[in-house]
């Protein structure tokens, strides 16, 4: 089998930070790299859980909301994926810290409810927000 694309990033070489990790068509697909791969620091699951609600909320109530294809965790616990419809990379990344901002205003997590969620006990708000405050300093800095 060939090797996916994602595999094909020397993950030692792609600290914290917002990258245009592939582009089909007018499909952009960033990566949100928010710990150091291989670093020993990872997001814990019950924040990245809380993380993946605030910002797939957020940004898809925004000002882009219809251009919003998929947003999701990545497995290995170092950030997220944000595919977004014919926005490129300036324009993704104010977005992204306009959305980040707005996570930091939500008192509770959305769709946290047993009927709304599949794991609804596994949420952590002010853990959620603490990565994404320090995310952002990372993306202002």
């Amino acid at each position: 089998m060939e090797k996916i694309d994602s595999f094909k990033i020397d993950h030692d070489c792609h600290p914290v930070g917002f990258y245009l990790s592939k582009q089909m068509g007018d499909i952009y697909t960033y990566d949100l790299r928010m710990k150091t791969p291989n670093g020993g620091d990872y997001l814990a699951v019950p924040a990245l859980h809380s993380i993946e609600h605030l910002v797939a909320t957020a940004i898809r109530n925004g000002r882009e909301k219809d251009k919003v294809v998929y947003f999701g965790p990545m497995g290995c616990r170092t950030g997220c994926y944000l595919l977004l419809k014919g926005i490129p990379y300036a324009e993704a990344k104010k977005l992204l810290i306009e959305t980040l901002k707005v996570c930091l205003e939500f008192a509770e997590v959305p769709g946290a409810k047993r009927a709304e969620c599949g794991n609804y006990l596994e949420h952590d708000l002010e853990g959620a927000k603490r990565e994404i405050c320090s995310y952002l300093r990372v993306l202002e800095g």
